[in-house]
């Protein structure tokens, strides 16, 4: 795994604190696309669990997996009982138990794309489905976010994550996809957006950055900087755009 994947143990509290939670519309959108009861998810990259929660307190019994020791013990001061904790990368994880949902929460980009939907494919039943969602968190107000990126500048070009397929921006149909799409594996591959807007104090947004892997890989120094650069042009109070972007697909009942 990258440096920035693996960069997120020193901050799990922060992680925590700073994060913001998921929808219950998002679970009900997952369900409705299932079309049938759904006894037992996997997660992949888990982190401190915002996403563990989510599904594991409608009754799913999910199995938590998170490669990192330190968010994996944030995980578990958070999520209710019905749920099961593995250390593991994805890459990690040995086919065995079949599940009727594997999921990743702002995970996925961080996963080995060799045999990536193979390896997802050989731990859902026949039939199983697979949900991808995530988004980029940024101001909502575009003269606020051009600010934050001028502050930003000197020190990274930008904080988010790249598409890891190449596709730009502006395709009808994003990463992943638009991967599996292509994929053998799976069918019936839908895109859908949840729109969500979040209020926070400057201090919280700064925090939220303080969580993020461009910057955690920063040199300390470098990174206390651009924190303070970033400040110095924030409001009191900002307003953020949090949509989520939510990929599902089915798997085949071939084997």
């Amino acid at each position: 795994m990258s440096g920035r994947a693996l960069s997120f143990g020193g901050v799990a509290e922060a992680y925590e604190r700073f994060r913001p939670g998921y929808p219950v519309e998002l679970f009900a959108m997952v369900m409705a696309y299932a079309g049938r009861p759904v006894p037992t998810a996997l997660e992949i990259g888990a982190g401190t669990g915002k996403a563990t929660r989510l599904f594991a307190q409608q009754g799913i019994a999910v199995t938590a997996t998170e490669p990192d020791g330190s968010m994996l013990a944030e995980l578990r001061k958070h999520v209710p009982a019905n749920v099961a904790t593995v250390r593991a990368a994805f890459e990690d994880l040995r086919p065995g138990e079949r599940y009727g949902l594997v999921y990743a929460a702002a995970a996925l980009h961080w996963t080995n794309p060799e045999g990536r939907w193979p390896r997802i494919a050989a731990l859902l039943e026949p039939g199983g489905v697979f949900a991808s969602f995530g988004g980029p968190f940024r101001p909502a107000d575009a003269a606020v976010q051009e600010a934050v990126g001028a502050a930003r500048a000197p020190f990274l070009e930008s904080d988010e994550i790249p598409s890891p397929d190449g596709t730009p921006p502006d395709h009808e149909m994003q990463w992943p996809g638009s991967e599996l799409q292509r994929s053998e594996w799976f069918t019936d591959v839908r895109q859908a957006v949840i729109e969500r807007q979040v209020t926070m104090t400057a201090h919280d947004y700064v925090g939220h950055l303080s969580t993020v892997s461009a910057y955690l890989v920063l040199p300390a120094s470098a990174r206390e900087q651009a924190f303070s650069r970033i400040r110095q042009v924030l409001p009191d109070t900002v307003e953020m755009t949090a949509d989520l972007t939510v990929h599902l697909a089915r798997r085949r009942h071939e084997d």
